[in-house]
């Protein structure tokens, strides 16, 4: 079949911007056209569950180290995957037939509970049409460092202070994840319920990390450190501190040297250096969080951008200026 690159960079956007109402539903999961057991199967085939990797990445270059990459899934495809699926039980034409006259209802039913796979026990169902799917795959060191990486998607801006406590994710802003799951130790793919507008990716809150900022790799990764101080816990002025390796030991902090060079920076209360908790202050780092999204609309001319709130870029460059 052919297809006009204008024709769809002119609809796709439109499409995607109109998200469909999401319904809660109070009926139980139980069986329907399809076993609720073979239902929850092809639900997760839907989100791209056991589809080998280089059918979502063709070629490693795709998605190099150190790297994001954004997407929506294509809908007739993932219906392609079911329906081919469901095709493997048929023997005659008559099976093919039934199928046939059978697979709206199943499609429908799936399209209920795509948005329930991840569902909390007790809490209640979602329902209503299924609308579209976006999502990135992320490699990176973050990855396989952070196993429980946070990721919060929102369709407005919650502002810098947005967490699970603030906005948690059965209100109207926030976006629901249909899939977080690690392909490999530093490959994450992340698919989210709609088109979000700002993407959160922060370090996970629990325990206490110490750290330093650190460039090159292997031998020649070199370290630095900001130093703090002690009562007002920001940022002293002037050049970071080197932080110092044991000899013949690359990557293993020497704590001595490094506590005598934080001592004469940042001072102490005791006479023979820093003590522990003093210590613990300078080198404690706080959760990182990378925001994606521009919370300003935007306007340009490339649909496939995760930075720009879809909405405000169909109103002015679609709908006003045209392509």
């Amino acid at each position: 079949m052919k297809v006009d690159a204008s024709t769809v960079l002119r609809e796709l956007p439109l499409a995607l911007s109109e998200l469909p109402p999401v319904a809660i539903a109070t009926e139980d999961d139980g069986d329907g056209a399809i076993p609720a057991e073979l239902r929850e199967w092809l639900v997760r085939l839907r989100l791209l569950d056991g589809v080998p990797f280089a059918y979502l990445v063709a070629d490693s270059e795709l998605l190099p180290p150190e790297s994001i990459r954004w997407f929506y899934v294509d809908r007739r495809w993932t219906d392609a995957l079911v329906q081919g699926a469901l095709a493997v039980g048929t023997v005659n034409s008559d099976d093919r037939t039934q199928l046939s006259n059978q697979y709206p209802q199943v499609r429908a039913e799936l399209d209920n509970e795509e948005r329930n796979l991840r569902r909390q026990a007790g809490s209640n169902r979602y329902a209503g049409e299924a609308g579209p799917i976006s999502g990135f795959l992320l490699r990176s060191q973050a990855v396989s460092g952070w196993p429980a990486l946070h990721v919060r998607a929102f369709s407005i801006d919650p502002g810098p202070d947005a967490d699970e406590a603030r906005v948690p994710e059965d209100q109207p802003g926030r976006m629901r994840l249909l899939r977080l799951e690690r392909l490999a130790p530093a490959v994450l793919l992340c698919l989210f319920d709609g088109v979000p507008m700002v993407v959160h990716l922060e370090e996970p809150r629990q325990g206490v990390q110490f750290g330093f900022d650190a460039t090159g790799d292997d031998e020649n990764v070199r370290a630095t450190l900001r130093p703090r101080d002690a009562t007002t816990f920001d940022y002293l002025p002037g050049a970071p501190v080197d932080v110092p390796f044991r000899a013949g030991a690359t990557g293993v902090v020497d704590i001595q040297q490094l506590e005598r060079r934080l001592k004469d920076r940042a001072g102490s209360g005791a006479a023979d250096g820093l003590d522990s908790s003093e210590y613990a202050l300078q080198l404690v780092r706080f959760p990182f969080r990378q925001v994606f999204g521009d919370p300003a609309p935007t306007p340009v001319r490339f649909v496939f951008r995760p930075t720009v709130s879809y909405q405000a870029m169909v109103d002015q460059v679609f709908r006003t200026e045209g392509l």
